[in-house]
């Protein structure tokens, strides 16, 4: 197979490669750029543990091809915290005991943050059908849930910096 030349943005650095036309985005994030907060949790598109954000929406990187975005944005679970600070959401999950083994987590917060940038005061139910795609094996996921409230809350509130 001939390889194909890509330009690309992850986590606002530009990226120009030469990949094998098949190479899936997870695939490109973990062994070609060493972003490894993507998880890889099912290779069939099922449990969610991939989700990365694409123009403030969250798609499953093990889905898509890295030509399928050649020119565009894509920002993954590395690039949320700022200046030392969690995402509101990253914060909120710590806080809620929204995690266990962790593994789900990032596709979790990237799906949540896609949630509330399409819905600003999702409801229980809102939450509930929007993580359908997402699976986590430790929890029963009302701890998830509460995560979700709470940064939600919080994402609506300007963050404080230490000036």
């Amino acid at each position: 197979m001939h390889e194909i030349s890509v330009k690309i943005t992850i986590n606002q650095k530009d990226y120009e490669r030469n990949i094998q036309p098949n190479t899936l985005l997870v695939d490109f994030l973990r062994e070609e750029l060493g972003l490894t907060g993507t998880h890889v949790g099912c290779d069939t598109s099922q449990c969610g543990a991939c989700m990365v954000l694409h123009n403030k929406s969250a798609i499953k990187s093990c889905s898509i091809l890295v030509a399928q975005l050649n020119k565009q944005e894509i920002t993954t679970i590395e690039n949320l915290q700022k200046d030392n600070e969690l995402h509101p959401m990253q914060n909120a999950f710590r806080n809620n005991h929204g995690l266990q083994c962790g593994f789900c987590t990032p596709g979790m917060i990237m799906s949540a943050i896609s949630l509330v940038n399409e819905n600003s005061n999702p409801s229980e139910k809102d939450i509930r059908k929007y993580l359908e795609g997402n699976l986590c094996r430790c929890t029963g996921y009302q701890n998830i849930i509460k995560s979700i409230e709470e940064g939600a809350k919080d994402m609506k509130e300007p963050r404080i910096t230490n000036v």
